[in-house]
């Protein structure tokens, strides 16, 4: 890999609402936009998963064969693999995670506003100075509030929304489909792009889960904001003082985070354990 790209992390375990399908999609679209458009050149960006599923969890097994057959084809493809390289990094466990949070510059935490109970890779990564790339969700909100909402880049549809559209059922991911040419060529791939490998369906599962069953993550909803979101990443990563501006700010208010603050509260306010000195 291209030492001097961006490295885009995203490690955790794989599930749906982590939605690693939408980092996925974004890497297909600039992708296919490359091939579009000679003129189309991103800044050179590393894209990291780092993911297990669990045995019984086909989805989540399918996202991860989608994700090495996109990469064998991005990574091969001598047009384009100068801007954009995807790495799965198999086995993850925290021997690789001691090697890889430090090297991130982005860390993606990316899942559906709502679901997100915690998560605990942001803490990690915000130490060790990745900007989040997130929506406000678990400990994204607290990050935000410790480092300020601009040494993130924050995106997507909030809490409320989500619930709201759960609550009347308007969204449809075939409107989302018909009116946007990125979306339709992304999911369009599932059946006839390289990485299917002449199968079309190969990944009618993906396609089901997303089209056909309601894109209950909304990973189709929350595309446009992510693209957008990834395109400040490259724009701020360029102005060199300004990331490591935004990297110190990270570090300096990681301390909130640490285990002994946290265990001190959970005693006091959900324990109700007096002190022992």
């Amino acid at each position: 890999v291209d030492e001097k790209s961006i490295f885009d992390v995203q490690i955790k375990r794989l599930h749906a609402y982590k939605r690693q399908l939408l980092n996925l999609f974004h890497i297909i679209y600039l992708y296919q936009r490359m091939k579009e458009d000679p003129t189309f050149r991103p800044y050179p960006r590393t894209f990291f998963f780092g993911a297990k599923a669990a045995p019984s969890y086909e989805y989540a097994k399918k996202i991860i064969e989608c994700i090495v057959a996109v990469a064998n084809v991005v990574n091969d493809d001598e047009e384009t693999n100068k801007y954009l390289k995807v790495v799965f990094i198999e086995n993850y466990g925290v021997s690789l995670a001691e090697l890889i949070i430090p090297a991130a510059d982005v860390s993606e935490q990316i899942s559906t506003a709502g679901k997100e109970a915690s998560g605990t890779s942001n803490m990690k990564f915000m130490m060790n100075g990745a900007i989040t790339l997130g929506t406000m969700d678990g400990a994204n909100i607290e990050i935000v509030e410790r480092a300020g909402k601009e040494n993130a880049v924050i995106f997507g549809l909030v809490t409320k929304e989500v619930e709201e559209y759960y609550r009347n059922g308007t969204y449809n991911p075939w409107d989302m489909y018909n009116n946007d040419a990125r979306i339709k060529a992304v999911i369009d791939s599932l059946s006839y792009g390289e990485w299917t490998r002449f199968k079309a369906d190969r990944y009618r599962l993906i396609f089901d889960e997303v089209m056909n069953r309601g894109d209950q993550y909304f990973v189709l909803k929350d595309f446009d904001s992510y693209v957008k979101a990834q395109e400040k990443v490259a724009e701020l990563y360029q102005d060199k003082k300004g990331w490591s501006k935004m990297c110190l700010m990270n570090i300096a208010n990681s301390g909130y985070f640490s285990s002994d603050r946290t265990i001190e509260q959970y005693a006091k306010e959900i324990w109700h354990l007096e002190k022992v000195n």
